[in-house]
């Protein structure tokens, strides 16, 4: 099973200026989230933000502002499941309710269908073993497919953000690399955007 641009969206977990500093290998894993929210912005992959207790951790990080702005969340439950739900997977439509003066319901026309959803969910951020787990979980909860990009995931410590790992790929999250999303995303090398996503990842 592949990855597939037409049916994913991009959630970044709290990657927020006080936190940054103390996550292992934090600015690899901040440069690889920016390259993701590049490549989303030129595959027209929605993109969606969380920030954990912004006026104790402070704002999503000064680089990935630009691509995040008018799209963060603000939470305080670990789980950020909650507050992304209503715009990763909304609640279908529903035929409006008839009255005694409405057309007689052989002559009503069907409610149009909802579009189809984006129900592959991207997932990366800090702490993995914290907020992008319980994130992770919740949205798995509601049976939606979870890849999460380890290259752009990371904790205070190597063992917490491995420890993470381990349980989110024993939970049915599909494990993958920064590049590895690009590349299931564009599938073609004749892709009309290929070169542009080329030298973001090289």
């Amino acid at each position: 099973m592949l990855l597939d641009a037409q049916d994913s969206q991009l959630v970044l977990v709290d990657y927020q200026q006080r936190l940054m500093p103390a996550i292992h290998e934090g600015e690899l894993v901040l440069a690889n989230a920016i390259r993701l929210a590049r490549i989303a912005q030129l595959l027209q992959v929605p993109l969606w933000a969380t920030e954990e207790n912004p006026q104790g951790l402070g704002g999503t990080a000064q680089a990935l502002q630009p691509f995040v702005a008018g799209r963060v969340l603000e939470k305080m439950a670990f789980d950020g499941s909650s507050v992304l739900l209503p715009r990763l997977k909304p609640a279908p439509r529903t035929a409006q309710g008839g009255n005694a003066r409405s057309l007689p319901k052989h002559l009503q026309k069907a409610a149009p269908p909802p579009p189809p959803g984006r129900e592959s969910i991207v997932l990366a951020g800090c702490e993995a073993h914290v907020c992008l787990l319980q994130t992770a979980l919740g949205l798995l909860e509601e049976e939606l497919e979870v890849w999460v990009v380890t290259d752009a995931c990371s904790s205070r410590s190597e063992r917490s953000r491995d420890a993470a790992f381990d349980r989110l790929a024993a939970a049915g999250a599909e494990l993958v690399t920064t590049e590895m999303v690009a590349f299931e995303w564009l599938r073609d090398a004749g892709h009309p955007r290929f070169r542009d996503v080329l030298s973001i990842v090289k």
